[in-house]
């Protein structure tokens, strides 16, 4: 029993592990830009296959109608080619027993790729709006002016009195359905912080001990609170909102002696860093020298500092 007390503890401590170590600090550099780009990607194809897609395909059947010249009949057919002749143009008959311009049927087979023709008079003059008219580099960026306008003319419709009473009568029909209000609440309070201006103008962030003597909340000033309440305490008071991670838009709302806040020298978007980050991201200026004395890695990019242990 004495041998095993007297044993260094260095031989009960784990083994440092360098492929997993590096392996872990490769991981956390390659991931934030990929998941940044895999976030764009999915976002993109989101709006090409629900937006841009459906509203391209109503447009290329609406210009082929618009301009299609199908014929169900010919009036003669031409001695020298053999093809329908109706009015003096020239037709091709297709497998559907409809006849289009000799000229278009070819312009679209010669132009075809690798696709096939179409067999049907609506489907020659579908890929023939589709080469000449709806070009990607003409339509991309037309949808997408398009389809800001949109959501510019739904904001503002948003912003008046009957789009808050429409948002607010489907949020409460949304809300009466058991499994999907769950994930729309999650998806508006997301939506909301990224797209939505901040309702509430903090003015700095402090440092409070919350829930209790001897831990230490982050929060955001927001007001000098209520007049009974900074009478009751017979000293000023403040308003203070302490966010939660890693989602900051919510948490609790609690009023404090300004006695008893310590101001955090920090900008509001470096307290929501920290917050959502768990506390991973530092600021620069609110580096512990402490890290730095243990050995510890300091990866600083941007303006925002994370600290790694050691091994």
């Amino acid at each position: 029993m004495a041998s095993l007390i007297e044993q260094p503890n260095d031989e009960f401590e784990k083994p440092e592990r360098p492929f997993r170590s590096a392996v872990l600090r490769g991981l956390a550099v390659v991931f934030p830009p990929l998941f940044t780009v895999v976030i764009f990607l999915w976002v993109g194809s989101t709006i090409s296959t629900y937006v841009i897609q459906p509203l391209f395909d109503s447009t290329k059947v609406a210009l082929a109608w618009s301009v299609s010249d199908i014929k169900h009949q010919a009036a003669q057919i031409d001695p020298d080619t053999g093809n329908p002749v109706v009015d003096g143009v020239q037709y091709k008959k297709l497998e559907d027993e409809t006849y289009v311009p000799l000229a278009i049927y070819q312009f679209v087979s010669v132009n075809r790729g690798k696709r096939p023709v179409p067999e049907t008079g609506i489907g020659i003059y579908e890929r023939y709006v589709e080469l000449v008219y709806l070009r990607p580099y003409l339509v991309i960026p037309f949808f997408l002016a398009i389809f800001i306008f949109v959501l510019y003319l739904l904001g503002k419709f948003m912003a008046a009195g009957i789009g808050r009473f429409a948002v607010n009568t489907f949020e409460r029909g949304v809300h009466q359905l058991p499994l999907i209000r769950n994930v729309y609440s999650s998806v508006k309070q997301v939506s909301d912080f990224l797209f939505r201006p901040r309702e509430i103008e903090y003015t700095r962030v402090v440092a409070i001990e919350y829930p209790r003597k001897g831990i230490w909340s982050l929060g955001l000033v927001t007001g000098e609170s209520m007049r009974d309440i900074r009478s009751a305490a017979n000293e000023p008071v403040l308003s203070v909102l302490i966010p939660t991670s890693p989602m900051p838009v919510t948490g609790y709302t609690i009023t404090v002696l300004k006695s008893e806040t310590v101001d955090i020298n920090i900008t509001i978007d470096q307290a929501f860093q920290f917050i959502v980050s768990c506390g991973v991201v530092v600021p620069p200026m609110q580096l512990s020298e402490i890290s730095e004395e243990a050995g510890n890695t300091i990866d600083d990019q941007d303006g925002k500092v994370a600290v790694r242990e050691k091994g």
